[in-house]
């Protein structure tokens, strides 16, 4: 089992009930699934940039990035239906938590001049959106096998309605937050 899944668990779970007086414990917030996406716009003519990005998102997740295609054309953007427009993957279960953990404890405070992550990425029921401006601050990335370096945004999706349960469980989790007031 992924070491951040027994911690919750064994810690994060019972204090969050305490903390929140959470009498069900199906009530209690647990993260659901962890989006990473990026937006290649800037690559939609390139194939072998996107297939670049896409194996570079997949090897970040530890899972296969699927590519997303344009659903209709837009000309002020010079896009044709059919283009290849981003890539994407949605983390479950033990991906999700293996990630989730690695994003925390090596990755960000990898990140350049980083003081934490702003708290205002909370979207009013319970989900939290956040971007990286490169994906080299993951171990596992080669920079002479990236083609280009780009940006990633990421979508933490909890089971509560609430953006104040959520921000105490990711806090629990050790999403490490800039100081100051939370929005929620």
């Amino acid at each position: 089992m992924a070491r951040l899944k027994d911690r919750y668990l064994a810690e994060i779970a019972p204090a969050l009930q305490k903390e929140l007086e959470i009498k069900n414990v199906m009530e209690t917030p647990k993260l659901e699934k962890v989006v990473i996406s990026v937006g290649a716009g800037f690559a939609m003519k390139d194939t072998k940039l996107i297939q670049n990005i896409a194996d570079t998102i997949s090897t970040i997740a530890g899972q296969r990035a699927t590519t997303v295609i344009a659903k209709k054309s837009v000309a002020g953007f010079k896009v044709r239906e059919g283009m290849p427009v981003g890539v994407r993957v949605t983390l479950r279960g033990e991906n999700m938590y293996n990630f989730v953990d690695k994003l925390i404890s090596i990755a960000l405070p990898r990140t350049k001049d980083f003081r934490g992550v702003k708290r205002n990425g909370f979207d009013g029921r319970g989900n939290f959106n956040f971007g990286l401006n490169e994906q080299l601050i993951f171990p596992e990335i080669e920079y002479d096998s990236i083609m280009q370096v780009h940006g990633m945004n990421i979508t933490m999706v909890t089971t509560t309605e609430s953006d104040t349960a959520a921000f105490a469980l990711l806090e629990k989790v050790g999403m490490p937050f800039t100081k100051g007031s939370t929005n929620g």
